[in-house]
């Protein structure tokens, strides 16, 4: 049964049943066309042929022409199944074409009662000749009957069985069911040439998903010169399976690193087992995205260019995210750890703070926030100026983002107490806006927490920034934390002065 399913599920069974019942409501159009719309045309058709054989014997009658009438009418009665009568004004048959048709002046009335010629429908009247639609009771068939005076008053009689109209229809109807099962028969041919030429790519590039679903990226897409979108595809999953073995291969060298450094310390064996339990639980989400969207490109879910291109970058986009999320996760466990050397050094902090002011430039304008701060004041501290900068880009973009109007108050504060007593100063970073849960207060310098997770992908976030402050001022021993303060929050660290 599951099989079944399967199969039903496969491209090439979607393509066959799609053009299947594409060449079904054709026929089911030209059938209703047939039975509407052709009936009226051969009807009109018809119609417009009588008309025409009036003219000519009229034309005959009038011009006295050389051509054998005769045989001109006997033409037209036999290629048009047309009965004809002429009659003169003494009511002698002139030229009839069916000698049942009105064959003798004496049967006359009798036809006339037959074919109700004064109670027939009237389809359309001249000056001197008026169609019908009139029915034989003798014989139960409906007739078109032209009858008219021509201009020398002799009397002109066409008719045609509307029978041959419904069987021309149904014979119609009849080639249209068997053009039908003819059409089905070669799409099965076309589709199953069609589904092994698109089929059979998209099955290996499947087995190539799902092998890398397992960490083996030792099989390869072969690329053809054919620019489509397959080959799109083939080029995307080559890519993935390359920046997924070079971080996974990352994680495997880390790990050996932190295997060696085992027997010196023993807490690396901690640091290991932390290490991989955050990366297995962080990289759930972008795998499951990756193998969403693969998924969503080996079923053919949306079948236009812009649409594949766009599955695709959201793969390359997870594979850099998990690759990013690594690096900083490697370079926080070698901070937690002590594995990192500090470079102390004496700098300004207030330009520094200027820097990182500027580069959050267009966070703050996207933001409409103001922003202030007392630039003219020179404070140096001793510390290693690159650690200190995520520090306080962690802390004003943090502040940036959570930044909301309070009492008509929309703006970012940054401070700097210098304490000469202690030899530190004290950086304030704050922002108006809601203050956080006190359960949380402790909670946000952990890996990986996030007090609002449904914002974290969409800003980029993943969850470290405020892990790496934690480690970086843990190594200087100095106080951080956050303050809820009535109309925002406070974010403070001290460094140590250079005096």
């Amino acid at each position: 049964m599951e099989k079944i399913k399967n199969a039903f599920k496969s491209v090439r069974v979607k393509l066959f049943m799609t053009l299947s019942l594409v060449i079904l409501l054709i026929i089911l159009f030209l059938v209703l066309v047939n039975n509407f719309v052709l009936g009226q045309f051969y009807f009109y058709s018809k119609t417009k042929a009588l008309k025409s054989v009036y003219k000519i014997v009229n034309n005959y009658y009038n011009n006295y022409q050389d051509t054998d009438l005769e045989e001109q009418l006997e033409r037209i009665a036999i290629n048009n199944n047309f009965d004809i009568l002429i009659r003169n004004d003494d009511n002698v048959n002139v030229y009839t074409s069916n000698k049942d048709f009105f064959s003798t002046l004496g049967q006359m009335n009798e036809m006339t009662s037959r074919f109700n010629l004064n109670q027939g429908e009237v389809i359309e009247e001249g000056e001197h000749f008026t169609i019908k639609r009139i029915k034989d009771t003798k014989n139960e068939i409906t007739y078109i009957l032209l009858s008219a005076v021509l201009d020398n008053n002799y009397l002109l009689y066409i008719r045609i069985p509307i029978t041959s109209i419904q069987e021309s229809v149904k014979i119609s109807n009849n080639f249209l069911y068997l053009m039908a099962g003819i059409a089905i028969l070669i799409a099965a041919v076309i589709v199953s040439y069609v589904s092994r030429k698109f089929g059979d790519p998209i099955s290996e590039l499947s087995d190539i998903a799902k092998k890398i679903s397992n960490l083996d990226f030792s099989h390869k897409y072969q690329i053809t010169n054919a620019d489509d979108e397959i080959n799109n595809l083939g080029k995307s999953i080559n890519i993935m399976s390359d920046k997924l073995e070079k971080t996974v291969k990352q994680l495997r060298n880390s790990n050996i690193e932190l295997e060696k450094d085992i027997e010196e310390k023993s807490k690396i064996d901690e640091m290991r087992k932390s290490f991989i339990s955050d990366v297995s639980h962080e990289l759930k989400t972008p795998i499951a995205l990756i193998q969403g969207y693969s998924e969503g490109l080996l079923e053919n879910v949306n079948t236009d260019e812009e649409s594949r291109r766009f599955y695709a970058e959201v793969i390359l986009d997870e594979t850099n995210k998990m690759d990013r999320l690594v690096k900083q996760l490697l370079e926080l466990m070698k901070l937690e750890y002590g594995k990192r050397e500090f470079h102390d050094k004496a700098f300004n902090i207030v330009e520094l703070e200027k820097e990182v002011i500027r580069k959050s430039k267009v966070m703050l304008e996207e933001k409409n926030a103001d922003i202030k701060f007392d630039m003219t004041e020179e404070i140096n501290v001793f510390a290693d100026d690159f650690y200190i900068e995520q520090v306080l880009t962690n802390y004003i973009t943090n502040a940036i983002k959570h930044v909301e109007e309070v009492n008509g108050e929309n703006y970012l504060q940054i401070e700097n107490d210098v304490n000469l007593e202690k030899n530190k100063v004290r950086i304030r970073v704050f922002n108006t806006g809601a203050n956080i849960e006190e359960e949380n207060i402790t909670r946000i310098w952990n890996r990986f927490y996030k007090v609002d997770e449904s914002r974290n992908r969409q800003d980029g976030g993943t969850g470290i920034g405020l892990s790496f402050v934690k480690a970086i001022m843990s190594n200087y021993g100095n106080e951080y934390g956050v303050i809820n303060r009535e109309n925002g929050v406070e974010f403070y660290l001290e460094l140590d002065l250079d005096i």
